[in-house]
């Protein structure tokens, strides 16, 4: 297989500009999220601006909804911009919108954004009681139409429930390791253990908050902590979720931790004296910087074919395993 390149999980404030860079960063695909807490209509409206994002700007995106279209943007030197939801929120109360959704190309779905939801419970909960029981029925209802169920922003049970009640693989499309660094989005060995045993796939973020060291992380600590994981993983069920937030105001910080469930201030990963979105590291500051993951995985000891499937590969073959119908 060529190599791919595929980023896992973003939300930038996408413009002319991001989508060159992700063209000089050699982007194949991109996963891109496109509700936090709106509802079914109001996700609805954002696939129409992307709808007009993809008339806008032909020569360099289009959309995917499956690898094949993955692998055509590659030939033509587009990159295929695939719909992701950081919230079950769009599906309302109505397990029928799960398949709507999938018609209109969401191909990733969280359980949770970090606080508890009708389906199960986000990371930021002081009790986990797992997955509910309509958390339960659609899980079944993703793995029947072939939308993923994602887990990053969940609880430990809950992570644990959707991996064992799922049917089909899940992702946590981006998150890093607790052992490495104890934010509380991060995930434990034995969510590791039971994601690899399952086949599902792990998307190592550069966002931050989940760097040991916060954005003064180095590169070769960066790639350590993903050797270290293939202890337990293996190197086929890795990959890269950057949950780059680019050119994004502070405001959308708020927008992000607090949206409808509160009147307060809420600062999630961040702190009272830096609400706003902290500095990426100087190694990754955009897509144009993609390339540069490479040197820093076969630093550490990854080889050439390993390299490339974290960097790309890896996802294209989760895609063409679980963007259809079971």
């Amino acid at each position: 297989m060529s190599a791919f390149r595929i980023d896992g999980l973003q939300y930038a404030n996408w413009s002319a500009g991001i989508f060159d860079q992700m063209g000089q960063g050699g982007l194949d695909a991109v996963h891109v999220t496109i509700a936090y807490h709106e509802n079914f209509r109001e996700t609805v409206l954002n696939i129409e601006k992307w709808n007009r994002w993809f008339e806008r700007f032909p020569h360099r995106i289009v959309h995917g909804r499956t690898a094949a279209d993955v692998r055509a943007a590659k030939k033509v030197g587009k990159t295929a911009i695939i719909f992701g939801l950081q919230t079950p929120a769009p599906i309302e109360d109505d397990i029928g919108l799960v398949e709507i959704l999938h018609t209109l190309g969401i191909r990733f779905m969280q359980l949770t954004y970090n606080n508890q939801s009708l389906l199960a419970t986000g990371c930021y909960e002081a009790e986990d009681p797992g997955l509910t029981r309509m958390g339960r029925e659609v899980v079944e209802e993703m793995n029947r139409v072939g939308l993923v169920v994602d887990m990053s922003h969940s609880a430990e049970r809950s992570t644990l429930e959707a991996i064992e009640h799922s049917t089909r693989p899940i992702a946590i499309t981006h998150a890093n390791t607790s052992y490495w660094h104890p934010a509380r989005r991060n995930k434990s060995d034995d969510i590791l253990r039971a994601l690899a045993e399952s086949g599902g796939m792990l998307g190592f973020s550069m966002y931050p908050h989940h760097l040991k060291g916060g954005s003064d992380c180095m590169l070769a600590e960066f790639c350590e902590m993903i050797a270290r994981t293939t202890e337990i993983m293996g190197t086929t069920q890795l990959g890269i979720g950057s949950d780059l937030c680019q050119d994004q105001p502070d405001s959308i910080v708020e927008w992000m931790r607090v949206g409808r469930w509160t009147k307060k201030i809420d600062y999630g990963e961040g702190s009272a004296a830096a609400p706003g979105f902290p500095p990426q590291p100087d190694w990754f500051r955009d897509n144009r910087d993609f390339p540069g993951l490479a040197a820093g995985l076969r630093g550490v000891g990854f080889s050439k074919d390993e390299t490339d499937g974290i960097l790309g590969n890896n996802w294209l073959a989760f895609f063409d395993a679980n963007f259809g119908p079971a």
